[in-house]
C-alpha cells in the first residue's frame, strides 16, 4: 500500500513540475508538425456542427456551433507526453530500484503451511486436555 501511495505522489509532484515543460514541447514541436499539414495552432482546428458558422477575429463564435477538436486534440498530446515523462523517467527507475532492493534483502522464513489434518489434530488434543484437565496425565491418543 505505501509503494502505490508513493507512485501517486511522484506522478503528482512530478506531472506538476513537468507542466510548463511539456507545453513547451507541444507548443514548439508538436504545434509545427501538425503545422506542416495545416495551421501552426492547434486549437484553431474546428468544425462547424449547426448553421453558418462565423468568429470575429478575436476569435469569438458569433453564429453557428463549433466543435473545437484541436485544443482537445493539444490536451490529449500534453497529456501523452506528461505521462510518458512522469512513467519512465520517475515510475519505472524507482521500481527497479524497489525490485533490486527486494532482491538484496534476505528472505524471510515463513512459517510452513499447516496442513488441514495437522490443524483438525491439534484442535482434537486442546479437546482432550480441556476435557481431562491440565493436572491429568496426558495419554497419547491413538490414530
Amino acid at each position: 500500500m505505501r509503494g502505490n501511495v508513493i507512485d501517486l505522489a511522484v506522478a503528482v509532484v512530478i506531472g506538476a513540475a513537468f507542466t510548463n515543460i511539456v507545453n513547451s514541447v507541444v507548443k514548439g514541436v508538436i504545434n509545427p508538425i501538425v503545422g506542416a499539414f495545416g495551421t501552426k495552432d492547434l486549437t484553431s482546428y474546428a468544425s462547424c456542427l449547426k448553421g453558418p458558422c462565423a468568429m470575429n477575429k478575436a476569435g469569438e463564435v458569433t453564429s453557428g456551433v463549433y466543435i473545437q477538436w484541436g485544443s482537445v486534440l493539444s490536451a490529449a498530446l500534453t497529456f501523452l507526453i506528461t505521462a510518458a515523462v512522469v512513467y519512465f523517467l520517475m515510475l519505472l527507475p524507482m521500481k527497479r530500484w524497489q525490485d533490486r532492493q527486494a532482491a538484496k534483502a534476505p528472505a524471510e522464513a515463513t512459517p510452513a503451511q499447516v496442513t488441514e489434518i495437522e490443524l483438525l489434530e491439534q484442535i482434537r488434543d486442546a479437546l482432550v486436555e480441556q476435557r481431562r484437565g491440565p493436572a491429568s496425565e496426558t495419554v497419547p491418543v491413538q490414530r
